[in-house]
Parts: structure tokens; C-alpha cells; sequence
């Protein structure tokens, strides 16, 4: 499919904003997974803490948000992404701005990063890719892509800002100070510019009308296309993206996690250190446009399974000649690259294999895979270093488990095709394995 086709074109001059105002809303939803690298070290100073610890926050947040995941999913199919979106701003920022309260106890320390998992809820990737797939169709990879590019925004801004704001502040009013002024410009812009077409339906139809017809074809239809929710869930397809999602977030987010704790291991000093990291951010937007053209254009399936085996070389670099400037921002680099795909491909692999009907749901499902990844990732490659004293069993482990992700995707089938009928595929029906 052509990615800028006459129908992309109107699809993005007439919605072009929403993809735009999610972006920035997911990048609230990342704000402490890009953080915390920087906030490490001071954490570590002042409490003693080891890096296991400094990092079990993540993990939290990770097991919530994976319990929460398709309950979110079900509530943003109700409700609309934009009610669900505008309140986890507002929980998110305060909690966040929270974490600069910590007294030094481990159960203080749990207790405000449990309140940070409930905030988290409600500003999970489900919500802002629900709003964009219910508008854009032709260039719904593109679309995604820019949606998702705000966690490469969260990763190229926080660690040199959170770093700045250290260093003139101290970490207490860094986590105060960011999380104030970050949240408050997502909360303009999500208030100003994010609705899907979920949120159209919530405000205008009564609860027993049928549900609003896809606006980017503007096309009448009953209801959105696609799998029950129980037929998602039986499907072979689903458990194929859950295994590849889940390995991405446990290896490649624990490396990225700890990135700048890698690279001052390896020698650089924390200014060069935190600007390595921030090249994260730079690429994965690279990453994510690039991807999302080549979703529009060619297989997802393969586009995806390609872009999970860049972070073996990237792991590479780090394990073989990491006290290397130059491997170390090649590295850097080809994590983006593929932080900037690894979302992106599962959502759009998602909206392709189980339709809009219960993509919401079906997806959170999806994320869950993903939060536990998130979750356990970070403090293994925390406890790995802790353990043995440096991150090479864990960039080991990265390189072998990207692999079968890749794999995981390069397998699936051919996606079915929703346009061909409103309501979903008769083969789809009949047999809920895609």
C-alpha cells in the first residue's frame, strides 16, 4: 500500500493533529522509564542504594501496568481514548513530581513508585494508538509512528534534562520541576487536539447505537471491523506478538534503562555519558518515520522481524569494544533505531491481524507483554551488574533473545483484509487464528 497516497494526504489533513497531541502524551506515559538512568547515581549517593534497588520502581510499574493492560484496553473501547488520555496526564505528572519526596526507606520508596503504577494506567500506549488507528487507515504505520515517536522525544529530552536539572537543583526538584512543566504542556495539548473517533461515539450516540463509522474513509458502516475479543485471544497470531513484545521490552529496555550506567562503567564522564543516551531518543524518531513508511509500503510481518535483530549489533558493540566513544554512540544509535520500531511494529501488526473492533482490548493485551518486560528487564540488567559486576551476561542475553523475537515475527501469515467488509472477514470468523 502506498504510504502517501491521496487518501493518506486527506487522512492527515483532516486528523493530522491527533497523532501529534498522542505523541506527546505517550512520551508522559515513558517520563520515568527515560528518567530514572539519570536519577541513579544521586539515588545512590545519598540512600546507598544498589542499582537493583534504585531500579525496582520500574519493575512496580511494569507488573501493574501489565495487570491493568486489557482492563484499560476494555475501558478505552467504552469510553473513548480521550477521557482515559486526559486523566493519566494529570495523575502521572503529579505522581512523578512525587518521587522527589523519598525519604530513603524502601517502603517509602515502593509506596510512591506504586502510586506512579496507578497513574500509569491511565496513560498507557492503548490509549493514544486506539485515537490514531480510528482515523487514519491508509497511512496508519506513518500515523503510528509519529504517535510513538513521542517515547523517542521522552528519550532524546529527559536524561540530559533531568541531568541539567540535577546538577543546578538537586534531584528532589528535578523529579518536582519535570514533572510539572512536562506535564502541564501534554495536558494542553491533549485537551486542545487528541479524540478519536471512539470519543465521538461516547459524547454523541446513546449507548445503545451503533457504533461511528470509520471517519478517514468516511464510509458507512455498522461497527468497527475486526475480531471478538475472544477470538483474538485464542489466536495463534496473538501469542506470536505477545512472545516477540515481551522479550523487546525485557532485553532492549534494560539495556536502555541502564545505558548511562554502562557507559560510565565503560569510562565516560556523566554529561558525555547522558548525551550518548540521548542519541537513543534522536534515532528511534528515525526509527519510528522510517518504520512507518515501510509498514505502509511493504510486509509488516518482515519489517518487523528486520528491525528486531538491529539490537543484536548494538549489544554487540557494547559487549566487544564498549570503552570505545565511537562503538558506544553507534550503539546508542542502533538501540534507537530499534526503540524506535518495537511498539510501532506490535500496534500496527495489531490493527492489521484483529481489526478496530477490539483493538483496544486485544491490544492491552499485547501491552501487558510489554509492561512485564518493562518491569523485569531493567531490574535484571540492575541485579546482572550488581551480581557480576558489569552488564556482559545481560548483553549476552539481549542479543539471543532478540533473535527469537525476530523469528517469532518473521513466522506469522498473511494479515486478513477488514476493508473488504465492514464487519469482519467471514474467514476470520470462522477460524480466529490470523
Amino acid at each position: 500500500m502506498a504510504g502517501f497516497d491521496s487518501a493518506a494526504i486527506a487522512e492527515w489533513r483532516r486528523y493530522g493533529k491527533v497523532p501529534i497531541a498522542a505523541g506527546l502524551g505517550y512520551s508522559m506515559g515513558v517520563i520515568h522509564v527515560y528518567c530514572l538512568g539519570a536519577f541513579m547515581e544521586p539515588l545512590q549517593n545519598e540512600f546507598g542504594w544498589s542499582r537493583a534497588e534504585a531500579s525496582v520502581g520500574l519493575t512496580i510499574v511494569g507488573m501493574a501496568a501489565a495487570a491493568a493492560a486489557l482492563p484499560i484496553g476494555l475501558m478505552v473501547d467504552r469510553l473513548g481514548p480521550r477521557r482515559v488520555g486526559l486523566t493519566g496526564v494529570i495523575l502521572m505528572a503529579a505522581a512523578f513530581a512525587l518521587l522527589g519526596s523519598a525519604t530513603g526507606s524502601m517502603t517509602n520508596w515502593i509506596l510512591l513508585w506504586a502510586l506512579l503504577a496507578f497513574a500509569s494506567f491511565w496513560v498507557q500506549t492503548t490509549v493514544w494508538t486506539s485515537a490514531v488507528a480510528s482515523r487514519f487507515e491508509s497511512s496508519r504505520g506513518f500515523a503510528f509512528a509519529v504517535t510513538l515517536s513521542g517515547g523517542s522525544l521522552a528519550a532524546a529530552v529527559f536524561p540530559p534534562l533531568a541531568t541539567v536539572f540535577i546538577g543546578e537543583w538537586g534531584w528532589r526538584a528535578a523529579f518536582l520541576v519535570l514533572g510539572a512543566l512536562w506535564g502541564l504542556l501534554v495536558l494542553t495539548v491533549v485537551w486542545l487536539f487528541f479524540r478519536g473517533a471512539q470519543d465521538e461515539k461516547a459524547r454523541d450516540l446513546p449507548e445503545s447505537a451503533p457504533a461511528a463509522p470509520i471517519p478517514a474513509r468516511e464510509a458507512v458502516v455498522v461497527e468497527l471491523p475486526g475480531l471478538t475479543l475472544g477470538e483474538g485471544l485464542r489466536s495463534v497470531t496473538f501469542y506470536k506478538l505477545l512472545i516477540a513484545a515481551g522479550l523487546f521490552a525485557f532485553t532492549t529496555l534494560g539495556v536502555v534503562v541502564h545505558l548511562v550506567p554502562i557507559l560510565r562503567d565503560a569510562g565516560a564522564e556523566p554529561l558525555a555519558a547522558a548525551g550518548a543516551a540521548s542519541l537513543v531518543g534522536v534515532f528511534s524518531i528515525v526509527g519510528r518515520l522510517g518504520i512507518g513508511v515501510l509498514l505502509d509500503r511493504f510486509s509488516g510481518r518482515l519489517v518487523g522481524a528486520c528491525a528486531y535483530l538491529v539490537p543484536i549489533l548494538g549489544g554487540a558493540l557494547l559487549l566487544f569494544d564498549g570503552g570505545n566513544p565511537v562503538s558506544q554512540t553507534a550503539a546508542a544509535a542502533l538501540f534507537g533505531l530499534t526503540l524506535g520500531a518495537e511498539v510501532d511494529v506490535i500496534a500496527y501488526l495489531a490493527s492489521r491481524y484483529f481489526g478496530l473492533k477490539n483493538f483496544g482490548g486485544l491490544f492491552g493485551g499485547l501491552v501487558a507483554a510489554l509492561s512485564l518486560g518493562t518491569a523485569f528487564g531493567p531490574l535484571a540488567a540492575g541485579a546482572t551488574s550488581d551480581h557480576f559486576g558489569g552488564y556482559s551476561n545481560f548483553l549476552i542475553l539481549t542479543m539471543l533473545l532478540m533473535g527469537a523475537s525476530s523469528l517469532a515475527l518473521a513466522s506469522l501469515k498473511a494479515p486478513p483484509d477488514w476493508t473488504t467488509d465492514a464487519q469482519a472477514p467471514v474467514t476470520a470468523a470462522t477460524d480466529p487464528r490470523p
